[in-house]
């Protein structure tokens, strides 16, 4: 039987950095094409060698640049993250940014004709991205003596990412899209990037190109695939409203820890057992696996013919357990169970096939469970209703014909993970 290991009560404190990142944008022979940096090998960095977007932390002198933006205020651009203040900020920084790493500066004159580096004599060029590169308030300065001004108008906010808990380093980053500006052609610094590719999103989460990816990445360029052309991200991203803020949870698996994003089986499950990601969740399901689901809760996942099945052992203080769908009948099963139970079973509960009356309750000792039959499904189906966390078991289809929402937060179907209502 496997169990999970046992975690610390608490997990501890990490410090969180805000970040800016822009996805630059362009149209190709075969699609749109977005911009890609291989960062550069380095020991101990856990992104070491991997393909990104132009982004870093936010930095002082990004605050510094707000009267050098171009068509948006602070106001404007606060509103638009969802935030009380600096919004400008995150602008600005991926502006700065995309120019440090890939030599790509979106700014210009007062009235948004863009710079054209291209233009330029290349050392004029270098020694304006060393300029930059040195800190301080060099981009402010480097603009205000050419009279240029950040292009920030020419940004669309498209998405909202944290880092999960339980990772050594946490970002809370806004991601930007914009249209590669004419005339100017990427270069990596060759420190922290030293490689640049244009490629088509669903080229670069191809197994056979061999990118490396962090997870939240390869989901947005899955989200950019969706779109035929540059003009038509730009155009998404400019009328979306209310972008949700996406926090993956770490969870454990065959193929070892990794992140798990909204909508994936276990999401809702791990939000609930794993809050402050100790990463003591699992993401897949695997025959004699004992998951203590909360204090009241064990869930006994078995092997029962050629399906996954589950069972729940329920209990309160008098340590009395009642086991919820036992598959009586398969020997593999009963001998995990057997083997898995927290205490004596007084009562063995099925959800199909129960002959306990709608509304009757089962005092465990300190919680309660209620049975519930599912309008419309005959009298043979029956859910449990532990008062006490709202959680309900059931079938593995949804219980939404009939029930009261309101009733329970949690489903704990018999063949999945638990899951929000």
């Amino acid at each position: 039987m496997t169990t999970p290991t046992p975690s610390p009560p608490t997990a501890p404190t990490r410090p969180v950095r805000v970040a800016a990142t822009l996805i630059v944008l362009r149209d190709g022979a075969s699609g749109m094409e977005v911009l890609m940096l291989r960062r550069a090998e380095k020991e101990a960095d856990q992104n070491s060698g991997a393909s990104v977007f132009p982004g870093g932390t936010l930095d002082a002198q990004d605050r510094a640049l707000h009267a050098l933006c171009n068509g948006m205020d602070d106001t404007a651009a606060s509103l638009r993250l969802g935030i009380p203040e600096n919004g400008l900020d995150y602008y600005a920084a991926a502006v700065r940014e995309c120019f440090e790493e890939a030599g790509l500066l979106f700014a210009g004159d007062a009235d948004g004709r863009l710079v054209e580096l291209d233009e330029m004599a290349p050392q004029e060029l270098i020694a304006l991205r060393l300029a930059v590169e040195e800190g301080a308030d060099a981009l402010r300065k480097l603009c205000a003596e050419r009279g240029w001004r950040l292009a920030v108008d020419r940004l669309a906010y498209f998405s909202h990412w944290l880092t999960p808990l339980g990772m050594p380093r946490r970002f809370d980053t806004r991601f930007f899209v914009a249209l590669a500006p004419r005339r100017q052609s990427a270069r990596p610094d060759g420190r922290e990037t030293v490689e640049h590719m244009w490629l088509r999103p669903a080229d670069a989460v191809d197994p056979a190109r061999g990118l490396k990816l962090m997870n939240v990445q390869r989901r947005i360029l899955l989200q950019l695939a969706n779109f035929d052309t540059a003009e038509a991200c730009m155009e998404y991203a400019r009328g979306a409203r209310d972008i949700p803020l996406i926090m993956p949870r770490i969870a454990d698996g065959p193929g070892g820890r990794r992140p798990v994003n909204p909508g994936e089986p276990a999401y809702d499950e791990l939000s609930r057992i794993d809050p402050e990601g100790l990463g003591h969740g699992r993401y897949e399901l695997a025959a004699g696996l004992a998951m203590q689901l909360s204090p009241r809760v064990l869930r006994v996942t078995a092997l029962c013919g050629d399906a996954l099945v589950n069972s729940y052992f329920v209990g309160g203080d008098r340590n009395e357990w009642a086991l919820i769908d036992g598959g009586q009948g398969d020997v593999a099963h009963e001998a995990t169970l057997r083997a898995s139970a927290p205490g004596p079973v007084r009562w063995n509960l099925a959800l199909h096939g129960a002959p306990l009356p709608h509304g009757h309750r089962i005092d465990l000792g300190g919680c309660t469970l209620r049975v519930l039959r599912q309008p419309g499904q005959g009298e043979w189906l029956a859910c449990f209703l532990l008062e006490e966390e709202r959680t309900l078991f059931t079938g593995s289809g949804d219980p939404s014909s009939g029930l009261d929402a309101d009733e329970f937060e949690w489903l704990a179907p018999a063949n999945g993970f638990l899951r929000r209502y």
